[in-house]
């Protein structure tokens, strides 16, 4: 598999080798959703929290009598029945939400997003991203140079410099090698890749 390689103003300068496992797999749909589902919900902290009727800070002294009134019998208004009272069933704050993706299926579904992207166009490599001060201007003026707006940077070390120039802009991320993942991938126009970072994804997902 041959990758398109760019120069620093964004024009096809040459091809990199890739490995065929990598980047020239099938797309397989189901399991880039299984991945992205698996990965999204292994995220979710699970923190929030919702009270049950012995958590709510009602009183526990019956409304009315139990008959005569003409009304509902009820017993406190903690019920669940009752607005502002207890949930049934509460969402608990040690619920887990985590879904077992095997270490298999997860390459697999990367190197599936990474070949989608090389066949769409989305993805080519670069020499290597640095800039001489950590300057956000200087990273928005090199991106919009190459003809990017919304990018996703992989790059097999990241210099200060140029995490530095990262941060503040919205539509840029820069990712090492060893933290890329499938939103990401997904979410950004384009993705840039270092010849470094090449090597290491062969190394992670081969």
């Amino acid at each position: 598999m041959e990758l398109k390689l760019i120069d620093g103003k964004g024009q096809a300068s040459g091809s990199v080798s890739a490995p065929d496992t990598l980047f020239a797999r099938d797309y397989n749909e189901a399991l880039i959703h299984q991945v992205v589902t698996g990965f999204l919900a292994n995220a979710r902290q699970g923190t929030r929290a919702q009270k049950a009727r012995s958590d709510v800070n009602k009183s526990t002294k019956k409304p009315w009598r139990q008959k005569g009134t003409g009304r509902a019998r009820a017993g406190m208004a903690s019920s669940p029945l009752w607005r502002g009272g207890g949930k049934i069933f509460p969402n608990l704050p040690e619920e887990d939400f985590s879904h077992k993706v095997n270490r298999k299926m997860y390459r697999a579904g990367m190197c599936s997003i990474l070949s989608q992207l090389a066949r769409e166009g989305r993805l080519a490599v670069v020499d290597g991203i640095a800039l001489e001060a950590p300057k956000t201007k200087l990273l928005a003026a090199k991106i919009k140079g190459m003809g990017y707006e919304r990018v996703l940077l992989i790059t097999d070390e990241i210099d200060d410099n140029l995490y530095l120039a990262a941060r503040n802009l919205p539509n840029v991320l820069v990712l090492e090698t060893r933290h890329a993942d499938p939103v990401s991938l997904l979410r950004f126009d384009h993705t840039l890749i270092t010849k470094g970072a090449v090597a290491q994804f062969e190394e992670m997902l081969a």
